[in-house]
């Protein structure tokens, strides 16, 4: 068996199981303690799975701590996300843009970009692209005023979006998983990139490289609804086949 197909096979056994050891996969592949090392290391490397002593289990799902924190976690990573985004993005295009660490952080480079029309529920953002010097005409979505992630959300924001038609919805992540798409930490947050991914004609995702290969509670789409998937550095070969697979264009 290649070792490709056996660390399918072993995913496969952690995701039924919930957790494995290194002898005892050895010993049901007629393999050495050693090979299903090397085969585990490729695993939690490509974040399908979460190493423990003397084996492994399925990795839990990702939660996230408050803005502030996540605004000190990966802050280069997501500053070269932002130029990545900035890259995309034509003079003129309307956006939609939510809330997250990872979208406050592109807005310097985005405001580099004459003639856009922003249509944002974060109002850390809008401010953020004003005081950037951008041009941009900027639509802040009302709806219930969340104070830590300062943004809006709800059944008002929700209802607001569905004003807009954009070119392009701009979201940030918790996890991505190729079986699985893009979700979110946040139910009230996945239903607004929901809305607004419903309004746009197309999607680009931003996720650093902490949040590839994980999970989380809410699912925002299929990855077969993401046009791009912006990240700070190339991702694990198989998770780039799988996506690239499924007609996601990866900007790493």
């Amino acid at each position: 068996m290649k070792p490709h197909e056996r660390q399918l096979k072993i995913a496969e056994l952690i995701r039924q199981e919930g957790e494995v050891s290194v002898e005892g996969l050895a010993l049901r592949f007629d393999v050495s303690a050693e090979t299903i090392r090397r085969d585990l290391a490729q695993l939690v490397e490509s974040g399908r799975v979460q190493k423990v002593h003397g084996g492994a289990r399925r990795p839990r799902l990702m939660v996230e701590g408050s803005f502030t924190e996540r605004l000190g976690s990966e802050a280069t990573a997501k500053a070269r996300i932002g130029r990545r985004l900035a890259d995309l993005i034509e003079p003129g295009e309307t956006l939609f843009v939510d809330t997250g660490s990872t979208t406050l952080a592109a807005a310097d480079h985005l405001a580099a970009i004459p003639n856009l029309t922003v249509i944002t529920n974060s109002c850390r953002f809008a401010d953020r692209l004003t005081q950037a010097g951008s041009d941009a005409a900027i639509y802040l979505l009302g709806g219930r005023y969340q104070g830590d992630n300062a943004e809006t959300t709800g059944p008002m924001t929700i209802g607001q979006i569905g004003a807009f038609q954009a070119d392009r919805a701009v979201i940030t992540v918790a996890a991505v998983l190729p079986e699985i798409g893009a979700m979110d930490a946040s139910f009230e947050e996945a239903q607004v990139a929901r809305a607004m991914i419903a309004n746009a004609r197309s999607l680009t995702v931003l996720a650093d490289h902490t949040k590839i290969g994980r999970r989380a509670a809410f699912s925002v789409c299929a990855s077969g609804e993401i046009d791009q998937l912006v990240s700070d550095q190339t991702l694990h070969k198989e998770t780039r086949e799988a996506l690239v697979d499924l007609g996601v264009d990866v900007c790493c």
